[in-house]
């Protein structure tokens, strides 16, 4: 795993490499951090890495040897010329920050792109996008026995033995991980509380930091609560996963899934409680998104091996919550929205973080997108307009 002093050497190595990267279509080289002494040096990712004076646009991507096969677009499927005039058109529009855009189709890499702080070789924050990534350690611990898919639908407090039950207030026990998943825990918890206890950080070690939570909130009615998007429903799944795995969250999700994956370089931010961060936090290299989505694509199966229970997987990626956007569904910490693309409906399955993060894919075509960028929070976001607009009509025959 890549360390938090790591990352910022990195960044640093990025900020003074921004001004040494090539362009255009055959120079086979993707843009990457070089050797630099970065002692005694701190930068914050966002806001210091040098844009990248040329974008990046390679349609036949280099061979890894990392697991993930490579093939060529237009040779191995896409129209290579709308591919092509979409990037372009990324490169020139300086509204939307793009870092780098890469295609997956048919299980091969055929296109690859970095623009603005993208690097090949830097995880890129990933903010919301991690509360999939965590779903997907939920489908690695019932693949191995840990959970159940009945253990779904039973009282998260269940598993954590550690809770004083008589403190929780009405309803707790009506919150499970299928609802902790489709944002419908009902949770409503008295911030200001929790945050007057964060000032004392021992005492929301652990469990302990659910304890507050349930302790500190609104009752909780015994009906289905409607959808509403926090990232406490993501802290508390994150609690169940390291209370039934022997040997921690940290661990289990870097020993049976990132290095099954072959990821090594990343970041994965601890919560108050100790616990890696179940909501946001992680930071992953674009090509290491890609393999994420393959993972989905395929139904919860790497290289042959089947990572994520194939039932965990297929719930997942369904339509199981409804929520307040239009043509949009909720899985398990996964979004879903119909696009209409010349008379025809394909359903983006997709992870999402906050500022333009997304792995998407779109079974019906056996093709994975993976988006990372930089816009502001709460920004005007276009890009699934982009997608639909301009990369679907290359794929569709």
């Amino acid at each position: 795993m890549i360390t938090t002093s790591m990352l910022k050497k990195l960044i640093i190595i990025a900020l003074l490499s921004g001004f040494n990267c090539f362009s255009a279509e055959n120079e086979r080289l993707a843009p990457k951090v070089t050797e630099f002494d970065a002692k005694n040096s701190s930068y914050d990712l966002e806001q210091t890495i040098s844009d990248l004076q040329k974008a990046f646009i390679d349609s036949t991507p280099e061979n890894k040897k990392d697991g993930m096969p490579v093939g060529e677009l237009g040779i191995d499927g896409g129209d290579k010329e709308m591919i092509f005039k979409m990037a372009q058109e990324i490169a020139n529009d300086k509204a939307d920050l793009y870092d780098s855009m890469l295609i997956a189709y048919q299980g091969k890499l055929i296109f690859e792109s970095y623009y603005s702080r993208g690097r090949i070789d830097l995880p890129h924050f990933q903010m919301s996008a991690t509360k999939s990534y965590t779903a997907m350690a939920v489908g690695r611990a019932i693949q191995l026995g840990y959970l159940t898919m009945a253990d779904l639908d039973k009282p998260i407090v269940n598993f954590l033995k550690d809770l004083k039950l008589d403190k929780l207030v009405d309803g707790v026990e009506n919150i499970t991980l299928h609802r902790a998943m489709t944002m419908r825990s009902g949770l409503n918890i008295n911030w200001n509380k929790i945050k007057k206890l964060r000032k004392t950080p021992k005492k929301l070690k652990g469990q302990a930091l659910i304890q507050a939570f349930f302790e500190h909130g609104e009752p909780i009615s015994n009906q289905l609560p409607t959808f509403s998007y926090q990232n406490v429903d993501a802290i508390l799944v994150m609690q169940v996963i390291d209370a039934v795995v022997p040997e921690g969250a940290k661990n289990f999700i870097k020993h049976e899934l990132l290095d099954k994956m072959g990821i090594s370089v990343y970041g994965w931010d601890n919560e108050i409680s100790g616990l890696p961060t179940g909501a946001y936090g992680s930071s992953i290299t674009s090509r290491d998104m890609v393999k994420w989505g393959t993972l989905a694509i395929n139904k919860g199966k790497w290289l042959g091996e089947q990572l994520i229970s194939l039932a965990f997987m297929v719930k997942a990626t369904s339509k199981v919550a409804s929520t307040d956007m239009s043509d949009t569904s909720y899985g398990y910490f996964w979004w879903l929205t119909d696009m209409k693309v010349e008379h025809e409906s394909y359903v983006s399955k997709s992870m999402r973080g906050g500022g333009g993060q997304y792995i998407i894919m779109f079974e019906e075509l056996d093709l994975v997108v993976v988006v990372t960028a930089h816009n502001k929070l709460g920004s005007d976001d276009q890009t699934l307009a982009l997608l639909k607009n301009s990369l679907l009509p290359a794929f569709i025959k």
